[in-house]
């Protein structure tokens, strides 16, 4: 399940399918750092797919990356085509992009610290003007507070502004459209009735907005950040260079130069850099990337075995089947890659609310200002109801509400072993009535316990320098059970495939 995407200010893009033919072989990756809802996702692949020489475009919200598969044109044309939608964009650095995301969630906390301090000190004025100051003390106040605020909300608000202005020229409504008019004709009405010596201003008002609504940002960010994507677990888990065999001599080789039928050996505790045949004897690997199963298998001479899985035994050589891309491995990782790309009937909360919310908003606003027009003639009177009216409803609540409660929810999962990488999974569990397991390492710990109440204390200590001496399941169980036990020093230890350890 992918990292969340709790994002308040964005409606959902439209739907694609569900399942996407694995046939697609992308052949462009490119960074997109700035996309972080469904809205964004559906904008980009139109956009991409608009070009005639695109033929797939998929977004991974997870990794913020897109996969294009594209005949002819250049990776600049891509680049432009999408800074030309809105999104930055740059070929796939994972450097650069862990650089950006570092950049947004610092720029964020920057702008959340800028407005918390603006607004505790337009507080502390306001309190005096609430206490009865009036005249020039309070005019006097209102320009001080208008001098703290109006540069503080231009910078903090940015966030908002920038998403506000997508949804409008895309002629569409989020949720940040009656965000930004709250806080910016609360900011103008402010400046207008401080200049005209009015009695109220809202400049209090559009702080705290920002401060609050900036707080859902940042948790929503750090949410994000928190996350961890399948994906790029399984990419970690390939191999860089292998040891070629050429001549009966072992040559550093990368995984990138190999080719089918080249022999290479691997060491015990090493990942199998490529799917190959087994050429020694015997061996022992751990497969529970693959499989789920955490107990090692034991393997015979001609057995297959995969990219990715540990040697637990002795060292063994294979001859390469599969290299590159055609790799279980790797196949794995794009297989659920575009499980995490796909698609479903499901929206967020806070996406779902917003299709409603926004027009909605501006409807009772635009009411409320015509029916004190109609009743009063003042135009400046009107206009100022209407603002406090966008004040008042602006969903700072559901903005903060929704990340603070995926962060926490996310948190105490993780805590527990759950790994929550989609931003619907915490609705779409309250519908679960029936789980179904596929295999009996979903339901198993990846630790092995042991009983050694049968040794005796004279026993132990052996029990355990023997243990400590081998990477089996078993053996890393006993030496768990003895942390408490002073060893033996051993001489001639040696680990017998299959058979156990002796010294």
């Amino acid at each position: 399940m992918s990292s969340m995407s709790a994002c308040p200010a964005c409606i959902a893009g439209p739907k694609a399918d569900d399942v996407e033919a694995y046939s697609h072989k992308p052949n462009v990756h490119l960074s997109v750092p700035t996309i972080h809802c469904a809205a964004c996702i559906g904008t980009v692949e139109r956009a991409l797919m608009a070009m005639p020489e695109v033929s797939y475009a998929r977004v991974n919200l997870s990794l913020k990356r897109v996969a294009i598969e594209a005949h002819g044109g250049t990776v600049d044309a891509l680049v432009k085509t999408l800074d030309a939608a809105g999104f930055e964009a740059h070929p796939l650095d994972a450097t650069v992009l862990g650089d950006v995301e570092n950049k947004e969630e610092r720029s964020l906390l920057i702008r959340l610290s800028v407005a918390g301090f603006a607004m505790m000190n337009v507080m502390l004025l306001s309190v005096a003007i609430w206490s009865g100051a009036d005249g020039a003390t309070r005019e006097l106040f209102h320009l001080i507070s208008a001098a703290i605020s109006l540069p503080a909300v231009l910078y903090a608000g940015q966030p908002f502004f920038r998403s506000a202005q997508r949804a409008l020229v895309r002629g569409t409504m989020n949720m940040d459209v009656p965000i930004s008019l709250a806080i910016l004709l609360a900011s103008a009405m402010s400046l207008y009735e401080t200049l005209n010596g009015g009695r109220h201003a809202y400049f209090d008002a559009a702080l705290s907005l920002t401060f609050f609504l900036l707080v859902g940002r940042y948790l929503d960010q750090r949410t994000r950040s928190a996350a961890r994507s399948a994906a790029k677990e399984l990419s970690a888990l390939e191999v860089r260079t292998a040891q070629k065999l050429v001549n009966g001599k072992v040559v550093e080789t990368s995984v990138d130069d190999l080719v089918i039928g080249d022999l290479m050996l691997i060491p015990t505790g090493v990942r199998v850099p490529v799917d190959g045949q087994l050429m020694t004897a015997r061996a022992r690997t751990d497969r529970s990337f693959l499989t789920g199963e955490t107990a090692s298998v034991e393997l015979a001479q001609g057995a297959q075995v995969q990219a990715g899985e540990i040697n637990l035994g002795a060292p063994f050589q294979i001859t390469a089947t599969a290299v590159g891309e055609d790799t279980t491995l790797r196949r794995l990782s794009t297989l659920v890659e575009t499980a995490e790309t796909s698609r479903n009937r499901y929206t967020n909360l806070a996406d779902r609310a917003a299709r409603i919310y926004a027009p909605a908003v501006h409807l009772l606003a635009f009411v409320a200002f015509a029916v004190w027009y109609w009743i009063s003639g003042d135009l400046r009177l009107s206009i100022n109801i209407a603002v406090a009216v966008l004040i008042i409803t602006c969903p700072c609540a559901l903005g903060l509400a929704v990340p603070a409660v995926a962060t926490a929810a996310i948190g105490k999962l993780y805590a527990k072993g759950f790994l929550v990488k989609n931003g619907t999974a915490l609705e779409r569990i309250a519908e679960v009535d029936r789980v179904v397991f596929d295999k009996t390492g979903t339901l198993t710990l990846p630790k092995t316990s042991v009983s050694l109440n049968k040794l005796s204390a004279h026993e132990t200590p052996y029990v355990l320098a023997l243990a400590q001496a081998s990477s089996h399941p078993l053996s890393r169980a006993i030496a768990r059970a003895l942390r408490d036990v002073t060893p033996v020093e051993l001489q001639n230890v040696q680990e017998i495939p299959g058979a156990g350890v002796q010294g």
